[in-house]
């Protein structure tokens, strides 16, 4: 186990650096400096962070361009003809629908709800759960009317979903990360509850290390691979989605 331990942190060690921020999707919030931009585009990097990373970067770049590179205040003051552009939006399955509903539900929870922190906050502080967070954002998220297909890109973890994308933004707001690479701009939601970002490459990773036994990337899997690595770091477990990642990835075994 202490050699398991020991492996796992110099992967965390040499992954968790300012090198890695260029080619992730982590690098399009890096772009900003004020909270509110950080955590929009943050956000919205996120709702797409899946298939291949230069993908992902070109389609965000054009999400923030059109948002004049100022998302929050595109946010509160954009119009309806400000938002015929996005009509054109399209990323694997998530479209134009889909990006205006996005952009009109930031909206409401800026103007009425004080924030994406604030509504993470609203559901983590009864249970200090994180999966309760993700339930009261996603019930936040959806009240204004939308799509049935544009529910599919709010993670719901009550139906088994592994919320990786969402799990991974937490990543980035709540973790204080003295390599420089994650954001840890919120406060409320602790490290410790944090839960891994857990997906194809995290999961057959974790699979080969005996840190998890769970053939499917579904929530307990989250649950189980989790809990296991808090055994190496009970404060920051999900540091350990560096070296998962990368170790996946790049087939650094």
């Amino acid at each position: 186990m202490q050699h398991l331990e020991d492996f796992l942190n110099s992967k965390v060690k040499k992954y968790n650096c300012t090198d890695f921020i260029e080619f992730d999707p982590i690098s399009i919030p890096h772009n900003f400096t004020t909270k509110k931009d950080i955590e929009i585009s943050g956000f919205l990097t996120a709702t797409i962070a899946w298939g291949n990373r230069k993908a992902i970067l070109k389609s965000a770049n054009q999400l923030m361009r059109w948002m004049d590179n100022s998302p929050h205040d595109f946010i509160i003051n954009h119009t309806e003809n400000d938002l015929k552009p996005f009509k054109n939006f399209v990323y694997r399955t998530f479209n134009g629908k889909d990006c205006i509903f996005f952009l009109k539900s930031l909206h409401n929870i800026y103007q009425n709800h004080n924030g994406i922190e604030n509504v993470f906050n609203n559901g983590y502080i009864i249970k200090e759960s994180v999966e309760d967070s993700i339930a009261h954002f996603r019930n936040v998220f959806l009240s204004i009317p939308h799509f049935d297909r544009s529910t599919k890109h709010i993670a719901n973890p009550a139906k088994g979903s592994s919320a990786k994308r969402i799990n991974m933004f937490l990543r980035w707001m709540v973790r204080k990360d003295k390599a420089g690479v994650d954001f840890g701009i919120w406060d409320k939601i602790r490290m410790a509850d944090l839960l891994l970002p857990l997906d194809v490459h995290t999961g057959n990773m974790a699979r080969k290390l005996e840190l998890l036994e769970r053939k499917s990337n579904d929530w307990k899997a989250v649950d189980e691979v989790t809990n296991n690595l808090k055994i190496f770091d009970k404060n920051d477990p999900v540091k350990y989605d560096f070296a998962l990642f990368g170790l996946g990835v790049n087939g650094d075994f």
